[in-house]
Formats: structure tokens, C-alpha cells, sequence
């Protein structure tokens, strides 16, 4: 029962710094505003990051499904509630690196909280016994993957790294095709259809927010979609022969 509080406590603590960070704003600005402090072209539009809600809201049911004594001491709870509650640390841990604009850090605490939710999401992967034990972490490791690449693009931005000469734009594409890439792996190594599309949610958004600014990334990113749509029907269809 104790790490049942726990699990929730560190949770709750997470969805009320997120909230301050934007309500106070935490050091003067609001998360979006700092975002938009450096032209990322790989950043999707701002409606795109309602997700948290949804992230939220399904960790919130996931740390619930703990409370039946039946279920508290399942595999999914019992391994996972250290991990759990780091994942919340470097939550809260990369909002204020991010609002005191250490970003560096930013990128170490995300790379970390990325591989936490991946060694989350793995033993929780072999112990769910329904979808809604799995779900949180598909959706959650889905944006933190996709928040990764684009927190790493924005440092770069930050200290001015030149690209090797090489355009935003082109360097926008290339990792459209990454996540691409790693959204596709991912459906086909781990039958998991939730993933995917979390990467299609966001990667509209960047079509969105680039559509006046720089048209060739949003039809690259429209591309990308209808390419990873696609992909992950044939994933789907090979998984089904196999059987």
C-alpha cells in the first residue's frame, strides 16, 4: 500500500509542477514561450502538446489500478514502482532545468527520463495482463522519443551549432526520417500500435506549425505520415501472417 502512496504522491507531484510552471510561470515564462525563444523547425504547433493531458490522465489510471488489493502486488507494480518514481523526478527535474534555461541539462535529464520509460516500459511489456497496464507507457515513450530528438535539436539551435553547413530545413527532414525510422522499428519489434501513433500526432503538428514559415518541411512531414501509416499497416499484416 505504501508504494501505492508513493506512486501517487510522485505522480500528482509532477502534474502540479507542470501546472505551475505554466500557471506562476516558473522563472518568468511559460513552457511554450521558452520554445518558442529559438526557430526549431522540428517543434510542432501548440496544440500538439495537449498530449499531456492524455499522459497524464492514463498514468493517473494506470497508479489506480494499483489500489484493489488484488492487484498490488502484481509484477507490473512491484518491479516497476523504483522506476515509476525516478521517471517522476526527471519530470519535474527537466521542467525546472528547462524554465532556467540549463539547457544542456535539459538534454541529460530527457535522454535519462527516456531511458527510464524504456526499461519502464519493457518489464511492464512482459507482466501487463490488459491493455490499459501497457497503454500509459506506449503513449508516454512515444512523445518522450519524439520530445528527445526535439530537445536535442533545440540545444543545437541554442549554441549556434552550424550543421556542417548543412540548411534547418534539410536537417528538419533527416530527422522527420529518424522518427520515421524509429517509430516503424518500434511498431514492428514490439507489435505495438499506440507508439506509432503518437509520432503521427506530433509529426502533423510540426507540418502545421511550418506550413507558412517553411512549406518543404510541412510536405516532408505530410509525407513522412503517409509513409508511416502505410508502414505500419504492412507491420500489422506481417504480424497477422506470422500467426
Amino acid at each position: 500500500m505504501q508504494k501505492f502512496w508513493i506512486n501517487l504522491g510522485t505522480l500528482l507531484a509532477v502534474i502540479v509542477v507542470n501546472a505551475l510552471a505554466n500557471i506562476l510561470p516558473i522563472n518568468g515564462l511559460q513552457t511554450g514561450e521558452i520554445s518558442d525563444l529559438q526557430n526549431v523547425l522540428f517543434t510542432p504547433a501548440g496544440y500538439v502538446f495537449s498530449i499531456w493531458s492524455l499522459i497524464y490522465i492514463l498514468l493517473i489510471v494506470w497508479v489506480l489500478r494499483q489500489w484493489p488489493e488484488h492487484r498490488r502486488d502484481l509484477g507490473i507494480y512491484v518491479h516497476t514502482h523504483t522506476l515509476f518514481w525516478l521517471s517522476n523526478i526527471l519530470n519535474i527535474a527537466w521542467i525546472l532545468l528547462w524554465h532556467y534555461q540549463l539547457f544542456l541539462g535539459s538534454v541529460i535529464v530527457m535522454i535519462a527520463l527516456l531511458l527510464t520509460l524504456i526499461t519502464l516500459y519493457k518489464i511492464i511489456q512482459k507482466r501487463a495482463l490488459s491493455k490499459l497496464d501497457l497503454w500509459p507507457f506506449s503513449v508516454y515513450l512515444g512523445w518522450i522519443s519524439v520530445a528527445t530528438i526535439a530537445n536535442i535539436a533545440y540545444y543545437l539551435t541554442y549554441i549556434g551549432w552550424g550543421g556542417f553547413g548543412i540548411s534547418d530545413v534539410v536537417w528538419t527532414i533527416l530527422l522527420l526520417i529518424v522518427a520515421l525510422l524509429l517509430a516503424t522499428w518500434f511498431r514492428y519489434t514490439q507489435n505495438d500500435l499506440v507508439y506509432p501513433l503518437v509520432f503521427i500526432w506530433a509529426i502533423i503538428g510540426i507540418a502545421v506549425r511550418n506550413q507558412a514559415e517553411a512549406p518543404i518541411v510541412a510536405s516532408a512531414a505530410y509525407v513522412v505520415v503517409g509513409v508511416l501509416v502505410v508502414m505500419m499497416f504492412i507491420a500489422r499484416k506481417h504480424k497477422e501472417v506470422e500467426r
